[in-house]
């Protein structure tokens, strides 16, 4: 069986600890490292795999895929299933479709990383050092400014889930004042854990010197962070998202930015990655890195793992005589 893995962009998944989970199956392992955007060229990519192992949402894999390849017979997302996947061609097919479990730890440290380094400007100053020029982050010292410390201020974490408590507990360590908004579920937990919960969103957002998110996304979120919003924050906030693009509407952070509500961002997700990132990129008050928040060791090795155990117990499960139908 061909097993096939999409979008490895650094080329990685075949060095990892995990692959040795397909030892002593009669499957043949094939990634691919650049992303297939045209859908007719990843149907031809495609065409002789029996096992399609996704990388987290990085592709869309739509009914026009699914019907035009015969030997498709599972397909695994690393991670939890989002919604990249046509499930009601997968059933109709007869495709198997797996999925995994998150890992909340690499995305919180990205979250941090880029609190830091937009709060210090790390990224502007290190690259004006390489070009030789101390202690500057601008070209223009008209331009020019300072970056500021964390301590004793308000860090404001939107979801209080399994990524925004070890966030919070992280802003705490700082000497953070940290408050909380979201539902229902979120005003319960961050009381238990001794935040300050704010319900009302206009009041929230405009106290804050950092505002993380940390919402899923789906019909109810999506979109629902507006202009009108971020208009209440104030000039000198800080917005880092790690979680979904989608959660702002459309243009509205580019265009809130330009306003001066907030001041400066930091990204780390997209909208129709990786193309959509481009508005984004050497505006002087975003920070973008490329959706790293799972892009690490640790985590690749238990997502692989996870998707390999898949793979292999869907082939050991229809290989003749074992007594597991299909």
């Amino acid at each position: 069986m061909r097993v096939t893995v999409l979008d490895d962009y650094q080329g990685v998944v075949p060095r990892l600890m995990a692959t040795k989970t397909l030892d002593g199956i009669p499957v043949s392992l094939q990634t691919l490292t650049e992303r297939i955007a045209d859908e007719d060229a990843l149907i031809e990519a495609l065409r002789d795999t029996d096992c399609l192992v996704l990388i987290r949402e990085r592709t869309q894999i739509t009914a026009r895929i699914v019907e035009a390849l015969p030997r498709l017979k599972l397909i695994v997302q690393t991670g939890r299933l989002s919604g990249c996947i046509d499930l009601d061609a997968c059933r109709r097919r007869g495709v198997d479709v797996r999925d995994g479990t998150g890992n909340p730890i690499a995305p919180t440290e990205l979250t941090w990383a880029l609190i830091l380094g937009a709060s210090r400007r790390l990224l502007p100053y290190a690259e004006r050092l390489s070009q030789g020029v101390w202690q500057r982050s601008r070209a223009r010292i008209e331009d020019e400014g300072l970056g500021r410390t964390l301590h004793g201020r308000t860090l404001g974490v939107w979801s209080f889930g399994k990524i925004g408590s070890r966030v919070a507990a992280i802003g705490r360590a700082f000497g953070m004042r940290v408050v909380v908004h979201g539902r229902d579920q979120s005003r319960e937990a961050a009381v238990k854990a001794g935040y300050e919960f704010i319900a009302d969103r206009r009041l929230f957002l405009a106290q804050l010197d950092v505002l993380t998110l940390h919402l899923r996304l789906g019909p109810e979120t999506r979109h629902m962070i507006g202009i009108d919003d971020l208009a209440t924050m104030r000039p000198d906030a800080l917005l880092v998202n790690t979680s979904r693009a989608e959660l702002l509407a459309p243009g509205a952070l580019l265009d809130a930015l330009d306003r001066g509500r907030p001041g400066t961002a930091a990204l780390d997700v997209f909208e129709e990655e990786p193309d959509g990132a481009a508005p984004y990129l050497n505006h002087p008050a975003i920070l973008c890195t490329p959706h790293l928040g799972f892009v690490e060791q640790d985590t690749y090795e238990a997502y692989f793992d996870e998707a390999f155990a898949h793979v292999r117990r869907f082939v050991e499960g229809s290989r003749p005589g074992s007594g597991t139908e299909v």
